[in-house]
């Protein structure tokens, strides 16, 4: 659709005095209309600025290497394989989260594009509103999932129950990555796991990192279903605050401490798509 050449289309606020909690986003679509329009809802809102645009799947690439963005509004219709996309693009950056948008709800992709790392997935047809909110959830590190959707993920956690238990390796966490694991599982955010475990913020990132390549999982979203599934925190007991942790064991060695819970109800709770 767009030219071969890679250029990248500059938006409104290029270089913005950000202050604390300035969100930027990079719009990559197909339409011209669709960028200029969201340009416009976000003009409204001053904590988001659009620092760059693209309509092609190299032009996303150019305006990733040359903008820093915290998020980008990436269409599927982008690559003719948005899947294999979405790992490529997340695989460039470490400090970038991709919010997918659809034609329409298409749960087979909103699947897929969960498990390989997109943050947010909406359809064409969201409100303004709640894509704004969607933007601000992600920027914090939260999941996003329309309403809709959060039924597909708890299927398919019902589904994946009914596999065989040892249908994946066991692995053995350590003691602070069963306790990092277990606060994700309460659907905590990565600022309050810091406090919580007494660390900062890129520490507990640090430790997640490690923990996806270590079972296999993309995201918390998968992370937490994982965990749920094959009971990997049983006999983990629920983090204490860091006032409390240097007196207590991280990890009770009885193994009478509550387990973590068997419903996907923590689960549902790390995505924020339950907004009615």
């Amino acid at each position: 659709m767009g030219s071969t050449s890679v250029s990248v289309e500059a938006g409104e606020g290029i270089q913005p005095e950000d202050g604390k909690g300035t969100i930027r986003v990079i719009v990559a679509d197909t339409q011209a209309i669709f960028r200029a329009g969201l340009r416009k809802i976000f003009a409204l809102e001053d904590d988001i600025r659009v620092v760059g645009q693209a309509e092609s799947l190299d032009q996303t690439v150019a305006a990733m290497q040359k903008f820093s963005a915290d998020i980008v509004i990436f269409e599927a219709a982008l690559a003719p394989n948005p899947v294999d996309a979405v790992s490529d693009l997340l695989r460039q950056t470490m400090s970038c989260h991709l919010v997918v948008v659809l034609q329409e709800p298409d749960q087979e992709m909103t699947l897929d594009l969960f498990r390989r790392g997109a943050h947010g997935v909406v359809s064409r047809e969201i409100e303004p509103e709640m894509l704004v909110e969607c933007l601000r959830k992600v920027a914090q590190g939260e999941p996003w999932l329309e309403s809709h959707a959060i039924g597909w993920v708890l299927q398919a956690y019902r589904t994946q129950g009914l596999r065989p238990a040892g249908s994946r390796p066991k692995v053995s966490l350590t003691p602070k990555e069963s306790l990092i694991v277990s606060c994700v599982t309460q659907g905590m955010k990565n600022k309050e796991i810091a406090l919580r475990v007494g660390t900062t913020e890129q520490v507990v990132k640090n430790y997640l990192r490690k923990v996806y390549d270590k079972l296999g999982v993309a995201d918390r979203l998968e992370l937490a279903l994982y965990c749920l599934n094959h009971r990997v925190l049983e006999g983990v007991g629920q983090a204490k605050p860091a006032a409390q942790a240097s007196s207590q064991p991280a990890q009770p060695p009885n193994g009478n401490a509550p387990s973590a819970p068997e419903t996907p109800n923590a689960a549902a709770a790390t995505a924020s798509g339950s907004h009615s």
